[in-house]
């Protein structure tokens, strides 16, 4: 059955700042009550500011995510959908973007941009998983990631294999989860989303090549509400002034 928004239920999104606050923002005015996890002041001050409840927590700590998850569902109700917007990857302050040429990166950078990105989507699935078997059944998880996931590009092989990883792991937990009605889609965002965050590398291009982090909240709304007779597991969000590729 279709989730009307007059009763979508408890969400909660990781991360707050940019993406995740702005999908916070549209969840609420389509009816979700809504709790945001972040780390840094600023990004819980963010979800405060659109209505979200705000949740101090590490989402790629086990124990932190399980104590975030608890109270986001005593703040906002059962859960009915949880949103992965975070970028885990830890890389060092001065390293290459996305870990740079194979020969070169040597061993940190799979640590840094392969290994912490694979790992916590791993940790959402099997949290979210656990949530909303505990709400009673059914609902979505959507994971959200870049380009990367379709295909890598030079200089960014260890952004790539994480990205890559997370799409295997959605793919599997949709297949693994379907009967029990849970929904489980990844969310392509092909392109730089237009932000704060990304203002020195999207400088240079033209604001019909940037996604609008609204379209891509949009896209997690369309995802959360579909029924289950008619599901979307992979869904890509391309703007036309960027490349497209099938």
């Amino acid at each position: 059955m279709r989730r009307s928004t007059e009763s979508a239920g408890g969400a909660l999104v990781l991360g707050a700042r940019n993406l995740g606050g702005s999908t916070a923002a549209h969840l609420l005015e389509h009816g979700y009550r809504v709790a945001c996890v972040a780390r840094s002041t600023d990004s819980l001050d963010r979800a405060r500011a659109v209505g979200a409840v705000a949740i101090e927590a590490d989402a790629t700590d086990p124990a932190d995510l399980a104590r975030a998850i608890d109270e986001a569902t005593a703040a906002v109700g059962p859960l009915s959908l949880l949103v992965n917007a975070i970028s885990a990857s830890r890389p060092d302050p001065g390293s290459v973007w996305g870990g740079g040429p194979i020969a070169d990166a040597g061993p940190d950078a799979v640590r840094q941009w392969c290994t912490p990105v694979a790992e916590q989507c791993a940790l959402f699935l099997q949290l979210g998983v656990r949530a909303l078997r505990a709400s009673g059944g059914g609902g979505a998880l959507v994971q959200i990631t870049g380009g990367s996931a379709r295909r890598s590009l030079p200089g960014r092989g260890a952004w790539g294999a994480g990205a890559a990883a997370t799409r295997a792991l959605v793919h599997a937990a949709a297949q693994e989860l379907r009967d029990e009605d849970i929904h489980v889609a990844l969310l392509v965002v092909d392109a730089t989303i237009e932000s704060p965050k990304t203002a020195d590398r999207a400088a240079s291009q033209p604001r019909r090549a940037l996604a609008r982090e609204a379209d891509v909240a949009a896209a997690v709304l369309y995802l959360a509400g579909q029924d289950v007779r008619g599901l979307t597991h992979e869904l890509v969000v391309t703007p036309a002034g960027d490349r497209w590729l099938p």
